[in-house]
């Protein structure tokens, strides 16, 4: 299963007042793991910078006059998306901008039902507790030192982090169906243990054996190793 954990930066909240995307981070999974492959594009406005926006990720108006358009950058980052799940910390914000970029050059929208969005899992699973990309590093002792901007490719990096914990740690299939919704992979959410087709060995020499029924013989007939071994 292929997806892409996404984050954007931008001069605002709302598209239709004018704002628009200042900067796209994303990073790729397969089957859960990160396979090196990232996007990464600062773009041109349009427009000026507003200060608030600036004090977030520090992306100023001289920086941005000589990147590309969004029209110039738009098929490269449908290709690199391609039809993967898009993995987004509040979704929502995201997906309405890059809609509305996208319908702005005459791009196919994105459907919303192809977002998951982490914040929505945060909250699902720590109900009450701040569920702040930067709150949910704290939780799971995620180091964010180098986050001292909002920066969309090192966003979409640590919440790449973010998620796996989210979805169950280092073996996410055993928390995927709870995460997720049950998924549309009958065999994760299907997924049980099985046994053994043979024991594993035993682990100690016959000689360490033969020195632990000498020690638990010495023990008298009252030892608990004796009743319960």
């Amino acid at each position: 299963m292929r997806e892409i954990v996404l984050d954007t930066e931008t001069t605002g909240f709302e598209p239709a007042e004018g704002d628009r995307i200042v900067e796209i981070g994303a990073v790729e999974l397969l089957n859960h793991m990160p396979t090196g492959r990232t996007y990464h594009q600062y773009i041109n406005p349009e427009r000026s910078m507003p200060k608030g926006a600036f004090e977030v990720h520090g992306l100023g108006d001289d920086f941005l006059r000589d990147k590309p358009k969004f029209a110039a950058i738009a098929q490269d980052f449908l290709d690199f998306i391609g039809d993967a799940r898009l993995v987004i910390h509040n979704a929502a914000f995201d997906m309405k901008f890059l809609n509305a970029e996208l319908g702005w050059v005459n791009k196919p929208r994105i459907p919303m039902d192809r977002a998951l969005d982490t914040l929505a899992i945060a909250r699902k699973r720590f109900p009450g507790s701040p569920a702040s990309l930067d709150a949910l590093c704290r939780r799971f002792g995620i180091d964010n030192g180098a986050r001292t901007l909002h920066g969309a490719l090192l966003d979409s990096e640590i919440l790449a982090e973010v998620y796996l914990e989210l979805i169950g740690g280092r073996q996410p299939d055993f928390a995927l169906g709870v995460a997720q919704g049950g998924g549309n992979d009958a065999a994760q959410s299907e997924w049980r243990p099985r046994p053994r087709s043979a024991p594993l060995p035993p682990r100690i020499t016959e000689e360490e054996a033969a020195a632990h029924a000498e020690f638990i013989g010495k023990l008298g007939d009252d030892a608990l190793w004796k009743r319960f071994g």
